[in-house]
C-alpha cells in the first residue's frame, strides 16, 4: 500500500512518530517518508537514527496552515499524531491546548483536501470518550472534525478517519518511564494516584500495526477502537517494584478513575469486529451507501448492543502482574 508513496506524519519526532517510521522502512518502500514537526533539536536526533534516502525533514507547526499546505503537497497519505497531551498542562494552559490540537486539527484537515490527499488518520485518545479534562474535550472536537472533513471533501475527495487507543507503554511522559526513573533514583514506594484506577494499555508496535491495517480497512469516517487490555494501577506498581506498597498522592486536575473509548451513548452507532470496534458517523454523510459493516478488506461487523459500553473498568480483559512484568521486559 505504501510502495512508491508519500506518507507525511504531524508530530513525527514523538514516540508513536519514531515507532511508526522504523515500521515503515521494515516493511515498504515509500517514494518520501516526511516528519513533521516544531522542535529541531529532536529533527537533528532522529536524522542520525534515520537516513535513509526516503527521509524528508520539514520544521513546522501544526498551527501555521501556510506551512502545511507546503508540506502536503504531492503526499499521498497523512498521520496526524501532533497534540499537546498533558493533562495537567492542558488545565493551566487552556489556550495553548486549543490552538494546536483544535485549531491544528481545522489546518491539517484544509491542507489535505487542497492538496488531495488520499487518505488520513489522525491519532485520538480514550480521554476524547466522555471527556472531563481539557485536553480530551479537544480530542473530541478534533475526531469530529476529522469525521465531518469526509462531507467537506466529497464524493471524490479526500478520506478521513481516526483512531483512538488507550495509554501507549513507554511513551513519553506516561507513568511507565516515571516509575521506572523514580526507582532509578532508589525510590522505594511509588506515588499513585488512586488505587482503583483501570486504564487500557497497548504496545507501540500495537498501536503502529493497528493505524497502519487501518488505512486498508477504511472507507472515510470511521473512528478506530482497538480491542486491548485493562490494567490496574496498583499492578502495574508491584510489577514493576516487586510489591504492592504505594503512596497515595491523590488524583490530579482533569483526571479520570477509569476510561472509555466506546461510551454507551454511541452504541447504536457502533460495531464490533473480531479485534476492534468502529464508531460510525453520527452525521449524515453525502455518500448513505457507504456500508460500514463491511470494511475495505472484507472483514464483516456486527452491531453492538444497546447498552454496551467500553470501559477500561469492566473490560473483560486484564493483564496479570505476571503478564505486566513480562510486557514490561519485552517492550522497553
Amino acid at each position: 500500500m505504501f510502495d512508491n508513496k508519500s506518507i507525511l506524519i504531524t508530530g513525527g519526532t514523538g514516540s508513536f512518530g519514531k515507532r511508526f517510521i522504523t515500521h515503515i522502512l521494515a516493511h515498504y518502500q515509500p517514494a518520501r517518508l516526511i516528519v513533521f514537526s516544531r522542535d529541531e533539536l529532536k529533527q537533528f536526533e532522529m536524522q542520525q537514527q534515520f537516513d535513509h534516502p526516503c527521509m524528508r525533514y520539514f520544521l513546522g507547526d501544526v498551527r501555521d496552515r501556510e506551512r502545511l499546505l507546503t508540506a502536503t503537497k504531492g503526499v499521498d497519505f497523512v498521520v496526524h499524531a501532533a497534540a499537546l497531551k498533558q493533562v495537567p498542562a492542558a488545565e493551566y494552559n487552556p489556550n495553548e491546548c486549543i490552538k494546536t490540537n483544535i485549531n491544528g486539527a481545522q489546518n491539517v484537515i484544509d491542507a489535505c483536501i487542497a492538496n488531495q490527499i488520499s487518505k488520513v488518520i489522525a491519532l485520538s485518545t480514550d480521554k476524547a470518550a466522555n471527556p472531563v479534562n481539557l485536553y480530551g474535550a479537544t480530542k473530541l472536537a478534533s475526531d469530529k472534525l476529522f469525521v465531518a472533513a469526509n462531507n467537506i471533501a466529497g464524493a471524490s475527495g479526500t478520506r478521513f478517519a481516526v483512531v483512538r487507543y488507550g495509554n501507549v507503554v513507554g511513551s513519553r511522559g506516561s507513568v511507565v518511564p516515571f516509575f521506572r526513573e523514580l526507582l532509578a533514583k532508589g525510590t522505594e514506594v511509588l506515588p499513585v494516584t488512586h488505587e482503583e484506577m483501570t486504564r487500557f494499555w497497548i504496545t507501540l508496535d500495537e498501536g503502529v500495526s493497528f493505524v497502519i491495517k487501518n488505512f486498508a480497512r477504511m472507507q472515510g469516517g470511521e473512528i478506530f477502537v482497538p480491542k486491548i487490555p485493562s490494567i490496574n494501577i496498583v499492578d502495574l506498581v508491584e510489577a514493576m517494584s516487586g510489591h504492592r506498597d504505594f503512596k497515595l498522592v491523590g488524583i490530579r486536575p482533569g483526571e479520570k478513575l477509569h476510561e472509555v473509548m466506546v461510551p454507551e451513548e454511541m452504541a447504536h452507532h457502533s460495531i464490533e469486529f473480531s479485534d476492534h470496534f468502529v464508531i460510525t458517523p453520527a452525521i449524515k454523510f453525502f455518500d448513505n451507501s457507504v456500508d460500514y459493516f463491511q470494511n475495505k478488506l472484507l472483514e464483516r461487523g456486527t452491531q453492538v448492543s444497546d447498552k454496551f459500553e467500553y470501559h477500561s473498568g469492566t473490560n473483560p480483559h486484564f493483564l496479570t502482574v505476571e503478564e505486566l512484568v513480562e510486557l514490561d521486559k519485552n517492550t522497553l
